[in-house]
């Protein structure tokens, strides 16, 4: 295992006014979330399928055999056998070891490659990053849901499509905003108080927690352990955690504690 242990505090996203990002003894609610998960031994040579379409079995304990079928988006340099997956239907991403995990069966790279897309308005696409947003979502009924939210960065691969975690539910999302923006399902919120990062000086090294293990004290008083995989660079002090028991992306701001 990669780095030190250390404990992960309940942060806030920047910009966020008072964000408890609490994660329950069971899988939190979402409001696109599904019950899946993926990853099994491969003994051909591995190749690069970030980019690619793929599909595969999935089976969980005593259920039936479930055919998924998504995009890989990256694979994680500090833990190479981890893939960020955005499957077709689903708008969270998913952190799936592919070539490890039992669950996974008849792994096949599709021939279909991903259709790039121009992006229809760079300018906007760049102010949208790092910036907290009100993001509207239809419900059943008809009646207009709002989700507080950030933008984090473009998704990789997808290009038309953008990072995004909520405060009621600190996970990676993706979706295609400017979409939802020209639409007038998306606010960006006026620029908060916070101060502005500090400036660097050139070839400074800045302290990553990037590779370092942490652990989380759950409400029953258990604790889970995962890795920080990711730092977003429009918000250096915001971080992606993949936690073992669970395939979804966290999304926190960390603060280390000695």
């Amino acid at each position: 295992m990669l780095g030190d242990s250390f404990p992960l505090p309940c942060g806030h996203i920047p910009g966020f006014a008072s964000v408890a990002h609490t994660v329950s003894s069971g899988l939190m609610v979402s409001k696109h979330r599904s019950s899946v998960g993926p990853s099994k031994p491969v003994s051909q040579p591995r190749r690069n399928i970030v980019g690619c379409r793929i599909q595969h079995g999935w089976k969980e304990g005593n259920g039936p055999v479930t055919q998924w079928k998504g995009t890989v988006l990256d694979q994680v340099p500090v833990n190479p056998s981890l893939y960020l997956i955005k499957y077709d239907g689903f708008d969270c991403v998913y952190g799936l070891e592919l070539n490890k995990d039992e669950r996974v069966s008849a792994l096949e790279v599709l021939p279909d490659r991903v259709a790039t897309s121009r992006i229809s308005d760079a300018h906007l696409a760049d102010t949208m990053i790092g910036k907290a947003v009100e993001h509207m979502f239809e419900t059943e009924d008809g009646s207009k849901d709002e989700w507080r939210g950030m933008v984090l960065a473009r998704a990789p691969i997808m290009n038309t499509w953008f990072y995004i975690t909520y405060e009621k539910d600190p996970v990676l999302y993706m979706y295609q905003l400017l979409d939802d923006y020209k639409e007038g399902d998306l606010r960006i919120m006026p620029d908060s108080n916070d101060s502005p990062p500090a400036e660097r000086e050139p070839g400074e090294v800045v302290d990553s927690l990037v590779g370092k293990q942490v652990e989380y004290a759950k409400e029953d008083g258990s604790k889970r352990t995962g890795m920080v995989i990711h730092q977003v660079e429009a918000k250096p002090s915001v971080y992606f955690i993949k936690f073992d028991d669970d395939f979804h992306i966290y999304v926190y701001d960390l603060v280390k504690t000695s």
